[in-house]
């Protein structure tokens, strides 16, 4: 979906960018700083989160709202 959220590491930092976008929205000194802040854009928006290891393979991928996930199973 246009517009779902990425949390990823480059050139030292963790940054967040929104899909279709060319530069990151924000940035940040930890993964962890760098997931909260895309978890409150990916909620904001209605959109899907996903998060990147530093290596740059997906490690996790939430929808907001739950209710929107295709995927029938809980967790």
């Amino acid at each position: 979906m246009k517009g779902d959220i990425e949390t990823y590491h480059e050139n030292g930092q963790w940054k967040n960018k929104v899909e279709g976008s060319s530069r990151a929205a924000n940035t940040a000194g930890t993964k962890d700083e760098a997931t909260a802040k895309g978890r409150d854009m990916a909620k904001e928006r209605g959109v899907e989160h996903i998060i990147r290891n530093i290596d740059g393979k997906i490690g996790e991928r939430n929808t907001y709202p739950r209710s929107r996930d295709p995927r029938n199973i809980p967790g």
